[in-house]
């Protein structure tokens, strides 16, 4: 063993006399729903809280600490519930209020927690305060909780700034005055039905606070906080310098987005257990990264950088290295995720020649070997499950799910459209989940139900739950088998990380006084290093040698203090 040791963080001050409880998000297994493609309860086609409620002790069986449901609020669509019309209810085709309650009530009987979605940068074209907007007119206080500004040109013909969206194209679409002429126009850095917010406004503040507690009074253990480095802007709207100094991008991460996220740190705190803030922050600088998780901000965020890595030891390691050091200097734990409702499936990704992640390099008819992406998928399980800090599971992946290359006429995804229908979106990642091998939704919404909102592939029903369960070298018994141990072994929950000795393609590394974790990402087999068991394997081992494309979980003998 070298002697290069990472610390997965130590625990911040604040929170080193609170009961072991209120911590369970440093190093939780946090399960993501996406609602409407999870299960199905009432046979409409689309997945609902009723469908949760059902699978539930599924969810228990699994392990899992906790669940983050994608937005599930009322939402016109237009880019799959991020769109918010109201913060305070449920969607119809979700269910209600009611129920909503009562799935954070009997998850959390069965130990399991609830997070939900906050989409703090923008709301829906439909929402209450933006139709005021539309209908009070230019220059009226209601405007002012928005972005609205003339434009460019003689006539104010061109848009206010060149800032490219999210989505591509324009971020600005001009409005029709109620005289029916052109007149200013409005932000969006998403689609033009997501206006984005004025957060210097002190209504669009008071609101979205009020709305942490509205979720928090009714057992919300946590908020995930959507494009969480965007909603500041710069009130003069400059253009986009070529390249920006760290702070100094006009919509990206500026300083002054850290005073919304202590005040919302702050309500959290004021619970008799503290609520977790859970930030996407997509930046490239560690530094500015982890100011958003000093002790008075955000708990954890997510680590994007590891999922976007293609299958390579070297590349893996240094972004398993980086985001360790990135957090280690505030003491938050690190997340580890392959996928989300965003991401091509890990089963697809690592079946391709290009195996890493980047939202312009997607296309249609991308060949793809789903048995290689597969045996890779499952090593990479263990492998993210082994690190330290929390471990954030997309639903469909602990079934080994590919991504559905789905018929252009029934994809929804802005993206898709707004590329010109180069790129095929993201719904192919959002098709309903298979719970048994028959039926016209594959039991997702039972035998009766209706064709689900999105066409399930035939290759689906081999890896439907029912059959997977009754199937002990299935990806869902590994999975299971994974966060069993991942539970009751101390040194995954503490212990450090100090990487071992290794040939180039392999990752390896202890974890505590007794664990390693070995994963072979090269073509050929390779020795395991000196163990007394082996706790779980991604592939059949034979005379002690790791297969190409696998992952062995090992016991071996304590290696002194330098690991505890």
């Amino acid at each position: 063993m070298d002697n290069d040791v990472l610390s997965p963080a130590e625990p911040r001050a604040a929170a080193r006399d609170t009961a072991p409880d209120h911590a369970w998000w440093r190093s939780a297994v946090i399960y993501q729903v996406y609602v409407r493609s999870f299960a199905d309860g009432d046979g409409d086609g689309t997945g609902d809280l009723a469908g949760v409620r059902a699978r539930l002790p599924y969810l228990a069986q699994l392990g899992v600490d906790a669940l983050w449901f994608n937005p599930w609020y009322p939402s016109p669509m237009a880019d799959g519930g991020y769109d918010v019309a109201d913060y305070r209810g449920i969607h119809p085709m979700f269910g209600t209020l009611e129920e909503a309650e009562a799935l954070i009530s009997e998850a959390l009987a069965l130990g399991i927690r609830t997070i939900v979605d906050i989409v703090p940068n923008h709301v829906s074209d439909r929402h209450p305060w933006f139709q005021a907007a539309l209908a009070a007119g230019p220059g009226s206080p209601e405007r002012e909780r928005f972005w609205f500004h003339p434009g460019g040109g003689e006539h104010g013909e061109l848009a206010p700034t060149d800032w490219v969206s999210s989505f591509q194209g324009s971020t600005w679409t001009r409005t029709v005055d109620p005289d029916g002429t052109p007149g200013d126009w409005y932000l969006h850095l998403f689609t033009p039905e997501q206006p984005d917010l004025n957060w210097n406004h002190p209504d669009v503040r008071a609101e979205h606070e009020d709305v942490l507690r509205f979720w928090f009074d009714r057992g919300v253990a946590g908020v995930r906080i959507d494009s969480a480095a965007l909603p500041v802007k710069d009130e003069a709207l400059p253009m986009l310098p070529e390249e920006p100094a760290p702070g100094q991008h006009p919509h990206v991460d500026r300083d002054e987005i850290h005073d919304i996220y202590r005040a919302w740190r702050a309500i959290a705190d004021s619970y008799d257990e503290p609520r977790v803030l859970v930030g996407e922050v997509w930046l490239e600088d560690a530094a500015r990264f982890a100011r958003y998780l000093r002790p008075d901000e955000m708990h954890t965020a997510f680590n994007f950088d590891f999922m976007t890595q293609p299958w390579d030891a070297a590349a893996m390691r240094r972004s398993i290295a980086r985001t360790l050091a990135e957090h280690a200097p505030v003491g938050a734990p690190a997340t580890w995720v392959l996928s989300n409702h965003d991401i091509t499936r890990p089963v697809t990704r690592y079946g391709r020649e290009d195996t890493g992640f980047a939202f312009d390099r997607k296309r249609f008819g991308t060949p793809t070997d789903l048995a290689l992406g597969t045996r890779r998928a499952r090593a990479a399980a263990l492998l993210t499950a082994a690190l330290p800090g929390c471990l954030y599971l997309y639903q469909g992946d602990e079934l080994g799910l590919p991504e559905a290359e789905l018929p252009r006429d029934v994809i929804e995804d802005p993206m898709h459209f707004r590329s010109g229908g180069v790129d095929p979106g993201r719904d192919g990642c959002r098709v309903p989940l298979p719970w048994s091998d028959h039926g016209a939704s594959l039991g997702f919404g039972g035998d009766d139900a209706a064709e689900p909102w999105l066409p399930q592939p035939a290759a689906f029903a081999p890896l439907a739950v029912e059959r997977q369960a009754a199937d002990a070298s299935s990806m869902l018994a590994l999975y299971r088998a994974a966060l069993r141990l991942r539970r009751e072994d101390d040194g995954l929950r503490d212990g450090v990380l100090a990487w071992l000795d290794a040939p180039g393609d392999v990752i390896a590394f202890r974890r505590g006084a007794s664990f390693a974790s070995v994963t072979n990402l090269g073509g050929a087999p390779v020795a395991l290093p000196a163990h007394t068991e082996v706790l779980l394997a991604s592939a059949p081992l034979a005379g002690g040698m790791l297969p190409p494309d696998s992952t062995a979980w090992l016991t071996v003998e304590p290696a002194g203090e330098e690991s505890a």
